[in-house]
């Protein structure tokens, strides 16, 4: 790891501040992702400013019955906070097959948000890497393709977003929270991330300096009825090959709400619009649920290596909708 210089800010306009001014400078909240990037060499920041204490580790009733948490939260606690586990079953389950406990215990709701991808490439400073070093090209198009993404991808980058939480939060309509140089801003969390197109390197929206305060989290409705399938090489720690966010609401037989979020098959949480809009004011059967996962899948562009994907994500897409359905009788 090379030598860097360690900044704690007081409040967070210092933080932002230091940050603008400081081309090579880093925040730095859990750590669970970027320390690992520096031991790699893959990051090299020659400052890191401290935001764990800046931001509120709080999770806070809103007036309208959401929640707001804050960047903070560490992912243990929010899985296990008893309205979270109530209200959004989808977001506690995301969290707990997401990392091991003592990873959960650290890592901070903002940097789950904002980890970067586990493409081997990436990680391997031996390889050329668009995200890594812009114009030297993707090793994973004609490389290791098996984690690669099915959807959304571009010749200049195929890797996937690794976080199960987020994946969780676009299917909830989540907003996230952003304090910058010039002003606060709220993203809607399926905006935060990009597709890569022809600049993989920039992996969100935000600004230089910008700083994730905190996400919320809208009334629960659907998001009761929800859960968080995850299909992967091994039940123990392991990033998603496919993972599927879902909430249904079904009345008299009819679909009157779907959510659907995929993770491990994108640049970012994909959410499955095509899907949803197919399903709402469809008989709740496995036959609209087959309709509908066909339906977004027909824009996959699988590479020779992660070809299964496409059935994959179809299939645990209708299962995970079925046993939804269940619950619901």
């Amino acid at each position: 790891m090379r030598p860097f210089r360690y900044e704690r800010a007081d409040e967070v306009p210092a933080a932002v501040a230091t940050l603008v001014k400081e081309p090579e400078a880093a925040y730095l909240a859990g750590g669970t992702n970027l320390v690992d990037l520096m031991r790699l060499e893959v990051t090299t920041p020659e400052v890191l400013i401290d935001v764990r204490r800046l931001t509120s580790d709080r999770i806070e009733e809103l007036p309208d019955g959401g929640l707001r948490i804050g960047a903070a939260v560490p992912n243990s606690d929010l899985a296990a906070d008893p309205r979270v586990r109530r209200r959004y079953p989808v977001l506690s389950q995301a969290l707990l097959s997401g990392a091991s406990g003592q990873l959960r215990n650290l890592a901070t709701t903002g940097g789950n948000l904002l980890q970067r991808t586990r493409c081997p490439y990436f990680q391997n400073v031996t390889t050329p890497c668009n995200k890594r070093i812009p114009g030297s090209g993707c090793s994973a198009v004609n490389g290791y393709q098996r984690d690669m993404a099915i959807l959304g991808a571009s010749p200049a980058c195929v890797a996937t977003h690794p976080s199960d939480m987020a994946v969780a939060l676009a299917a909830l309509d989540a907003v996230v929270t952003v304090a910058g140089p010039v002003a606060e801003r709220r993203i809607p969390l399926a905006q935060l991330h990009r597709l890569p197109e022809d600049a993989p390197d920039r992996d969100t929206v935000l600004e230089r300096g910008e700083l994730i305060t905190g996400v919320e989290l809208p009334p629960p409705h659907a998001a009761t009825r929800s859960r968080y399938r995850k299909v992967r090489d091994r039940a123990s720690y392991a990033f998603a090959l496919v993972s599927v966010a879902a909430a249904l609401e079904v009345t008299d037989g009819t679909v009157r709400d779907a959510r659907i979020a995929l993770g491990g098959v994108a640049h970012k949480p994909w959410r499955a619009i095509t899907a949803e809009a197919v399903l709402r004011g469809a008989p709740a059967t496995r036959e609209s649920f087959v309709d509908a996962a066909a339906a977004e899948l027909a824009a996959a562009r699988p590479l020779p290596g992660n070809a299964f994907k496409v059935p994959l994500a179809r299939n645990t897409m209708v299962s995970t909708l079925l046993e939804l359905l269940e619950q619901a009788r």
